[in-house]
């Protein structure tokens, strides 16, 4: 595991007793959020100069499974244009993002997740894995946001909830139909990934949507929006603001920026599809950095299988040359083992370690 992963506090922020800043009263960063002071976190990087950038695929390209493959092998990332999601839906999530987290704090944290839960108003939840905290919030939903929407806005929570519930639908089928254009591209068919089928009385496959807020900072050299870290879907479905600050990060060439393009939604592979193609899809190591100037806003789609479903490294991709990998593993095991081991989990689960 390289430097950039590992580097993470063994001394962890409870983040379900953190009172939020109000970031917009905020002229100076606090110590709290001042990442370079802690020798913990050595990497914030210069930016790298490179004129190869994420790759974008046009989904009406009669040669997408091929970039996508390469892409995948080589990022772990890339970009999608001709997707299908209508454009004015994009500006209605949009700015529905941008209205809820323009609300006071003290409003906000009426909707405040709960210890138990996953859903509602909090910090990012890998907060707990540093001894500082970013310059971020975040709005997490699964399903109908309704019951924190009400409290929100008792009387104006109707839009906002429509567009949500919209949003997921139509993700939900982009997600599937780019998800079935990588199977396409690694040989597999319909019945060699039948296991992400629901069986068994499960509902459908899992998702969850996360809104994320990243609020212009008194100075951005010194703080962070959104530590390293690979995310434990199959596949993650990003949606961003025309602000630059995801970044990818490439073994022996660094930081990467991801410039939003209009209109375009970022795709990346997470540690299920890492396992379930034995490591030939490599799950992409991001970060989000902010800036002194713009409020930049994402919209991240977490998709994942059924709950009940355990992923493991396809038969069809197992060979003299590529031994099996990895143990089986549901979602929810999963995520128990990240929520401890963090950037780690990955490495764990891979029988070379026992």
């Amino acid at each position: 595991m390289n430097s950039v992963s590992a580097s993470f506090k063994t001394n962890p922020i409870n983040i379900d007793q953190i009172i939020p800043v109000d970031f917009k009263t905020v002229l100076k960063l606090p110590d709290t959020h001042a990442w370079t002071s802690t020798a913990a976190f050595p990497d914030h990087s210069p930016l790298i100069s490179t004129h190869e950038g994420v790759p974008v695929v046009d989904l009406a390209n009669p040669e997408a499974v091929t970039l996508i493959r390469r892409a995948c092998e080589k990022w772990g990332m890339f970009q999608v244009t001709n997707h299908g999601v209508p454009s004015k839906l994009l500006n209605q999530i949009e700015l529905q993002t941008k209205r809820l987290f323009a609300l006071p704090t003290n409003q906000k944290v009426l909707a405040v997740r709960s210890p138990e839960d996953c859903v509602g108003y909090g910090l990012p939840r890998i907060s707990t894995f540093f001894s500082k905290l970013m310059w971020s919030e975040g709005f997490t939903i699964f399903g109908s946001p309704i019951h924190h929407a009400r409290q929100l806005w008792p009387n104006h929570h109707v839009d906002f909830c429509n567009v949500m519930v919209q949003y997921q639908k139509e993700l939900m089928g982009l997600t599937e139909r780019i998800l079935g254009l990588i199977f396409m591209s690694l040989g597999l068919t319909q019945e060699d990934v039948k296991c992400f089928q629901p069986k068994n009385g499960s509902k459908h496959p899992q998702a969850l949507l996360q809104l994320n807020s990243y609020p212009v900072c008194p100075d951005p050299t010194r703080a962070m929006g959104l530590a390293p870290h690979t995310d434990s879907s199959l596949l993650t479905v990003l949606y961003q603001n025309n602000i630059t600050g995801l970044q990818v990060f490439r073994e022996n060439v660094g930081w990467v920026p991801v410039h939003p393009i209009t209109g375009a939604f970022v795709v990346n592979v997470g540690d299920l599809m890492h396992i379930m193609c034995n490591g030939r899809f490599k799950s992409a190591l991001h970060r989000a950095l902010v800036n002194k100037t713009h409020h930049r806003v994402s919209i991240a789609y977490f998709y994942g299988p059924p709950k009940d479903v355990k992923i493991s490294p396809s038969l069809k991709l197992i060979d003299h040359d590529h031994p099996i990998l990895y143990r089986p593993v549901t979602w929810k095991e999963y995520l128990d083992s990240k929520a401890i081991h963090f950037n780690k989990a990955l490495d764990l689960i891979r029988y070379d370690v026992l």
